[in-house]
């Protein structure tokens, strides 16, 4: 069982038919029960970082996450969810997020246009069981604010928007994307079922 967090703020549909199309049972739910019985966890989000903190701890998700992840079962965040991974952002003002991996959120900054919204090319900036049996290629963007990984080890692929981008986050139990893999053609769907392969096999790292 994979089950998709509802704290309120998230493209909890589109997810959970995602995973239900890889052949895996999808649950949506706020009960902290189910998600320590589950195989794997997906955090999504979409909106600003302060709202979704402020939802995640009034629905009390922000300490069923903690624990969880504490238990070492395996945890994806997606686009707003991997930002929620992270020890703070700057978006709307200064916000702290689940600091679960060491880093902070910024907007972008320069002459170009922002939103990043398009798809980009990944590239893997280490091995990692995500990218089990898959090429590098494009992925679907929409972001106004990326991560800054306080640990290089941390980083396990970026694209180029004027800089490097984070575009995939891993250590240990945790995963993040900035993208949206179901929404990212047959590489979104092929990483994402990797993940859920990894849910399934308890492989860690």
């Amino acid at each position: 069982m994979i089950v998709i967090i509802d704290y309120g703020m998230g493209n909890l549909h589109s997810v959970s038919k995602a995973v239900e199309r890889l052949g895996y049972e999808a649950v949506v739910t706020a009960d902290e029960a189910t998600l320590m019985a589950a195989d794997g966890a997906i955090l999504p989000g979409v909106g600003a970082f302060g709202d979704a903190m402020v939802q995640l701890r009034e629905t009390g998700m922000k300490d069923a996450v903690l624990r969880y992840a504490a238990a070492g079962k395996p945890l994806l965040g997606i686009c707003l969810g991997m930002q929620l991974l992270f020890t703070e952002s700057e978006e709307h003002g200064q916000h702290e997020g689940l600091n679960l991996l060491p880093g902070k959120v910024v907007r972008f900054q320069g002459d170009y246009k922002v939103p990043h919204m398009g798809w980009n090319r990944l590239s893997f900036t280490q091995q990692s069981p995500l990218f089990r049996d898959l090429e590098e290629g494009h992925v679907y963007f929409v972001h106004s604010y990326h991560a800054l990984p306080d640990n290089s080890g941390d980083l396990l692929a970026t694209t180029d928007y004027y800089q490097p981008v984070t575009a995939i986050v891993g250590r240990g139990n945790l995963y993040g994307m900035q993208f949206h893999p179901e929404k990212s053609g047959e590489v979104g769907m092929k990483l994402l079922d990797n993940y859920l392969q990894l849910c399934s096999a308890g492989v860690r790292g």
